[in-house]
Parts: structure tokens; C-alpha cells; sequence
């Protein structure tokens, strides 16, 4: 009996007539055995995951499978099980040290942790590669055999090995691209290359030759370059020390996640995830052209609000519901639209969107309030440089007071912070 139930049952027998306590110390005993055995840890071959151990263990090994989970949840406690089956298959089968760990989380007590990773559901299951969360929480089936395949994946090589010159003209343009020639495989630059591969995996192809067929791409040591899709003598050299992972990881990740991206409803909730509003090209699919525009405008007055909104265009023949909030429809494309996850607002002329200043002056205005403010209160004072009203594509006609913008349609992309994922998902 550890000290801590010794003194729960020393304060019961304060309390208690002694001859009482001594005829139902077993029924007592009982209780407090099952008491601290409902809210004890996971133990067994899932590793539970603390603040002592959690960074070191994310950080050293390539595949990390975490179980956010919660024991007064019942859906957490019928996942324990599969979860535990997983962890000693995974040790079975995964035998290189580093390579995969199964572990577990207990919000109730690890409650920092939850808050670091925004859980509010249990049980919720994410996935550390090479330290790196991973975009997407696993919300595929609960049983053994689907985490196992899905661990599977993940430790598949994300490395495409050309053999001869010739699988240089065989790469896919239509995707981006990073092309490395090494001497040697066993060195501590193609490790970190590996990492990084693994890490952006699902934002790039990483192509590698190695050897005596590439000795002409390594004669002033190891090369490694950018291939942006469907272009050709554009390549992107690599500056920088192939020893240091953080520097090549941010390189690779500026060139894998372009800063204007398509949504589409198989990413729609990968992107809902990363928290920031949207700001929204809905445009024809064959209107390459208004997109061209669209990039080249942000890329020259937006950059630097990559880290405060998201930079996306959508098929505005698909995406009708939103334009439908906007009062518009796919007649109307191309449309411009912010959703900041609470109301949509609608760039006022499209045809504007060249004019310097402009799309700038939108997004500072949702950052400022004044897209809020306005559609509650009305137009700020009018100054010699801000007409009253706006004319063509005006969101609601000048006899109409101002009312609350529409509510926001991508939010709903969002799973649920109420809902458990055992249930739903299984």
C-alpha cells in the first residue's frame, strides 16, 4: 500500500469506531484498490508520455502514434485495449530502435500537454514524424489491424531512387519536386535529407540518385534542388549545410508549402486546423489567368501575412455554398472572400484586385475589426479616399441598413470539439 492510500484509510479509521473498521476493512481495502487502479496510468507496452519524457521521446524517434485520452471517458477506455494490442504488435514487428513508439497521453494529468496540442475531445489520436506533427489527427478506423497498416505507411520509404540520368525526365511536373544527388548513402547528409523527406512527405516528392551513374551532379560534393510543378530550367539550388536539419527543414517546407494553395474538400478540414482565416479566390477552373493574378498579388503585398491568414483559391463549381452565403453564384466568378471562422466578407470588386493596396487594405481591415465593426455599426466616417458605399459587387444594397455579415461556411469543415471520435469514427 503506497502512502497515499495509507493516510485515505488512516483518516477513515479516525472516523470510525475500530471493531467497525476492522469487519469491513476488507470492503474498504477493496474500494480503494479499485478506486487507484481506474485512474492509474496505461502501462504494458504503450509508452505513457509525460511532461518529463514527452519532447525527448517526439523528438528521437520517426514515427510517434499518440493517445490523447481521458479515463472518466468510456470511449477512451474501450480504445486502451486496441491501443495496448497495437503498441506490442508495433514492437513486434517495428525491431529498429527509433523507428516506431505507440504511446499514450492522460490529459487529466498531463493537462499542459493538452493544451499544447488544443485536445478537447477523447480520445484523440495525432502522429509525431521525425518530431513533427503531423497535419491531420488519424481518424480512419479503431481496430489493431487499420493502426498497424497505418503505421505501415508511415514508415514507407518517401523517397523515390532513380537509377540511371533518364529517371530524371520521368519525374512528375505536375508536382513539387525536390531532386538531391549523393556520393554515398550511409552519411550524415543523406540521414538529414531522409528526415526531412519523411516530414514533407505529403507536401513534396523527393527524388534522390546516388552513385556512380549521378558522379557528374557531385563532383563539388552533394547537390540538392527545387523543381516547382510544370516549369523547366528552374530549378532551385540548396545553399545551405546539409548537417543542419532545422535549416534545410525550413527550406524544403518554404518551397513544398506554396504560400497560395487550392482548397478542396479532401484538405478542407487540414486546413480549418491550422486556425487562421481564410482568405478566398473562388474562381472557373479553366480562369487560369484571375489565379495567375491572384498569386502575383499576394506574393508582392501579402507575404508578409502569411503567418496570420491562409492564402487559398477554390473551385468556385464546387464551393456553391459558401458563394451562396455570399449572395452570389458561380454567374458571378470570380469572387474574393475572407472567412475569418465566425462571418464571411466579401471583397467588394474583383476587377480591383490588381489595384495596389488594395487586397492589403482588406485583409488589415479584418485584422483591425473594421470588417466587423462596419457591418454592425455601419461605414467608418468617410474620408476623401474611402467612398460611403461600395458600387459594382456591393454585399448588400444601399436601401438596406447594415446588418451582421454572413456566418462563417468553412468552420463547419471543423470536427466537432463536442463529439468522440471512437464513436463516430469506428
Amino acid at each position: 500500500m503506497v502512502a497515499g492510500e495509507r493516510r485515505v484509510v488512516r483518516s477513515f479509521v479516525d472516523t470510525m469506531d475500530a471493531r467497525f473498521v476492522l469487519k469491513c476493512l476488507p470492503f474498504v481495502l477493496l474500494i480503494l484498490v479499485s478506486s487507484f487502479s481506474h485512474t492509474s496510468t496505461q502501462t504494458g507496452f504503450t509508452m505513457e508520455l509525460s511532461r518529463s519524457n514527452f519532447d525527448q521521446v517526439i523528438a528521437t524517434n520517426e514515427v510517434v502514434f499518440v493517445n490523447f485520452y481521458a479515463n472518466w471517458c468510456r470511449f477512451s477506455q474501450m480504445l486502451k485495449p486496441v491501443i495496448e494490442d497495437t503498441a506490442k504488435a508495433a514492437r513486434e514487428e517495428f525491431r529498429q530502435p527509433g523507428q516506431v513508439v505507440v504511446a499514450a497521453v492522460n490529459c487529466e494529468t498531463e493537462d499542459a500537454i493538452a493544451k499544447r496540442y488544443h485536445i478537447s475531445k477523447y480520445p484523440t489520436l495525432k502522429m509525431f514524424r521525425n518530431g513533427q506533427l503531423a497535419k491531420r489527427e488519424y481518424r480512419s478506423q479503431r481496430s489493431k489491424d487499420a493502426f498497424m497498416n497505418f503505421l505501415r505507411d508511415q514508415v514507407k520509404d518517401s523517397i523515390n531512387q532513380m537509377q540511371t540520368k533518364e529517371d530524371v525526365q520521368k519525374i512528375d511536373q505536375s508536382k513539387r519536386n525536390i531532386i538531391a544527388y549523393f556520393k554515398a548513402v550511409n552519411t550524415n547528409e543523406y540521414s538529414v535529407f531522409r528526415r526531412v523527406a519523411s516530414a514533407l512527405r505529403d507536401d513534396c516528392s523527393f527524388h534522390v540518385g546516388i552513385g556512380e551513374n549521378f558522379r557528374s551532379e557531385t563532383v563539388s560534393g552533394d547537390n540538392i534542388m527545387f523543381r516547382p510543378p510544370r516549369t523547366s530550367g528552374q530549378d532551385m539550388l540548396y545553399m545551405g549545410s546539409m548537417l543542419n536539419f532545422n535549416l534545410f527543414h525550413t527550406w524544403a517546407q518554404d518551397k513544398c508549402i506554396p504560400l497560395v494553395r487550392e482548397i478542396t474538400f479532401e484538405n478542407g478540414e487540414e486546413l480549418t486546423e491550422e486556425g487562421l482565416p481564410f482568405l478566398i479566390l473562388f474562381h472557373r477552373p479553366e480562369d487560369a489567368d484571375v489565379v495567375k493574378r491572384f498569386n502575383s498579388i499576394i506574393s508582392r503585398e501579402l507575404i508578409g501575412d502569411k503567418g496570420s491568414v491562409n492564402f487559398l483559391t477554390a473551385d468556385g463549381t464546387k464551393f456553391t455554398h459558401p458563394l451562396h452565403h455570399l449572395g452570389k453564384t458561380p454567374k458571378d466568378l470570380p469572387v474574393i472572400a475572407i472567412d475569418s471562422f465566425r462571418h464571411m466578407y466579401l471583397f467588394p470588386n474583383v476587377q480591383e484586385v490588381d489595384a495596389p493596396g488594395k487586397l492589403k487594405q482588406f485583409v488589415d481591415d479584418l485584422h483591425s475589426g473594421k470588417l466587423h465593426r462596419e457591418f454592425h455599426h455601419g461605414p467608418d466616417k468617410v474620408t476623401p479616399q474611402e467612398p460611403a458605399k461600395a458600387t459594382s459587387g456591393s454585399q448588400e444594397p444601399a436601401k438596406k441598413a447594415p446588418t451582421d455579415p454572413p456566418e462563417s461556411t468553412f468552420i463547419k469543415l471543423k470536427p466537432s470539439g463536442n463529439r468522440y471520435s471512437f464513436r463516430d469514427e469506428l
